[in-house]
């Protein structure tokens, strides 16, 4: 356990009503208590709020705010100060200069956490749910970190690790009667745990799609030729004027991203260059960057003027961006004044060429003619995502990770069992399998995870 006192602000840096610094560590008491004259803090009651004046000598800093917290009720278990200021960020610095002249030090980013980790309050994936919660841009990220945070994914992966170990145990006490050649685990009964075992992850790592979507935002590209209507869409969906919108071919050189929330759900649009052969050295760029941006893209919005004469182009443009894993959405634009029946010839056309399944929208930005059914489709890419009988989803790349080398080695497993491996080998397998899954919650880790984790936290959390 730490021994020394870290501080830290809390809140944003900058002018605001009110602002919060916070101290923990084993001397807490003692580094506030300096430079809070009021009370004696020893001598109050933990979970209670004190008035006073925050002073260096007989200088008053400002009237300020105590929550004292002591251990181990406390976010990190151990004796906690919460000091509240008014929001200058002079003040701030004030204090938190004299607190590190009282004994504390300015802590190092998510080292609260980190504390609250080590001291066993919580386990590593709810650690990491708590940056998931202050990062969250939707309701639904917001609610899927919160169920992460009461320990959803621990509990799965503690029943899985439960049983395993149990098989563990019996295996590795046939190691200590290897000359008597005795079996205690009965290989029927592990291999079926491990088919077991092997279902829930398979499970928990299909719904990293849909984890992933919600945490991260699903990346939609807008990409067709120049004047297809991209940046008329854009703003059309954003409901403001965020793209400028010209007759001139090649306004739009770079790549414009913008969030938009469906359904709770977070979609990042990309506003991309019109692809085309050019000259201009600066568009070039653009369209370059707008093929970078289909390579990484959940969606694709291929826009296609429906006033166009020779569609061969678009047609050739599309094909040579299709991946198989990418959801296509042809949108005819311009639609306003054109009959039906043009709109029919340009879909029947591109059915006829794009060995791709994708979705056929004859829309028209400026009339909002059929964008609820563009919003729809979007928004039902995700939903689909959803697994039914899943409640516990996977949004993190490390537990991603760990249950993609768990898989791994419940395939050696398998494969030991079905060759009758030694007994010394089957118990090594069955140890792996034990090894990444405590990868997850944090039982087994090292300080080089532990480091990049906790870096990506904010100072004061």
């Amino acid at each position: 356990m730490p021994e020394d006192t870290i501080c830290a602000l809390a809140t944003p840096n900058g002018v605001s009503a009110l602002g919060v610094i916070r101290v923990s560590g084993k001397e807490t008491l003692s580094v506030v208590q300096k430079s809070f004259p009021s009370k004696d803090l020893k001598k109050q009651k933990s979970h209670t709020i004190h008035y006073g004046y925050f002073v260096e000598g007989t200088e008053i800093i400002d009237e300020v705010m105590l929550s004292l917290f002591f251990a181990p009720k406390s976010f990190t278990t151990e004796d906690s100060v919460e000091i509240s200021f008014h929001g200058s960020p002079h003040v701030a610095g004030r204090i938190l200069e004299i607190l590190i002249k009282n004994g504390a030090r300015i802590a190092k980013a998510g080292e609260f956490t980190l504390r609250a980790f080590l001291n066993g309050r919580i386990d590593l994936s709810q650690a990491e749910a708590i940056a998931d919660v202050i990062s969250s841009e939707n309701e639904v990220s917001r609610k899927m970190a919160i169920r992460q945070l009461k320990g959803g994914i621990t509990r799965e992966i503690a029943l899985l690790r439960r049983d395993l170990l149990n098989f563990i145990s019996l295996v590795e006490l046939e190691l200590d009667f290897s000359e008597e050649d005795v079996e205690f685990a009965d290989r029927a009964a592990i291999r079926r745990l491990i088919d077991k075992i092997e279902g829930k992850i398979l499970s928990l790592i299909d719904s990293f799609r849909y984890g992933n979507a919600v945490k991260n935002g699903t990346l939609v590209a807008i990409i067709g030729r120049p004047n297809a209507g991209k940046s008329t869409l854009l703003n059309t969906l954003l409901k403001e004027e965020r793209a400028i919108v010209s007759s001139i071919a090649g306004t739009t050189r770079d790549t414009i991203e913008e969030l938009l929330d469906i359904k709770g759900h977070a979609f990042r649009l990309i506003d991309t260059a019109g692809l085309r052969e050019t000259s201009d050295e600066i568009e070039a760029i653009g369209v370059k960057k707008a093929k970078e941006k289909v390579e990484r893209a959940n969606i694709l919005i291929y826009l296609v003027d429906v006033n166009t004469i020779d569609f061969s182009v678009d047609i050739e443009m599309l094909s040579s961006l299709l991946r198989k894993d990418i959801r296509i959405i042809v949108c005819a634009t311009k639609t306003d004044g054109v009959s039906f029946s043009q709109s029919a010839f340009v879909e029947e056309l591109f059915r006829k060429n794009i060995s791709h399944d994708f979705s056929f929208i004859a829309l028209s930005a400026l009339e909002n003619k059929n964008i609820d059914e563009l919003i729809y489709e979007l928004s039902s890419y995700v939903e689909k995502l959803k697994s039914e009988e899943n409640t516990t989803v996977i949004t993190n790349k490390r537990h991603y990770e760990a249950l993609q080398k768990s898989l791994d080695a419940i395939n050696k497993v398998k494969d030991a069992l079905s060759s009758h491996i030694f007994t010394e080998l089957l118990a090594y397998e069955l140890r792996q399998v034990l090894e990444y899954l405590g990868e997850i919650s944090g039982e087994v880790t090292n300080d080089e995870i532990l480091g990049n984790i906790f870096s990506k936290f904010c100072i004061g959390k």
